[in-house]
């Protein structure tokens, strides 16, 4: 499931440097397109930012743990 997670992220940061790309080589890409795509590469890598945080978190608090 992480793995998925980690892929789509993976895949809109790709279409982001994409769509940015096209737009600087003067391709007829609309400039809110370019801006969106690069909303929500960033949204997205937050978000799996800070899904890994709170497993890291939880982690650390089931090794701390006594049996």
């Amino acid at each position: 499931m992480l793995g998925k997670f980690v892929s789509e992220v993976n895949g809109q940061q790709l279409n982001a440097a994409q769509q940015v790309g096209a737009l600087q080589a003067g391709q007829n890409v609309p400039l809110h397109q370019a801006v969106v795509a690069m909303e929500e590469a960033s949204v997205s890598f937050q978000l799996m930012v800070e899904v890994r945080n709170k497993l890291m978190e939880s982690y650390q608090e089931i090794m701390r743990m006594q049996i």
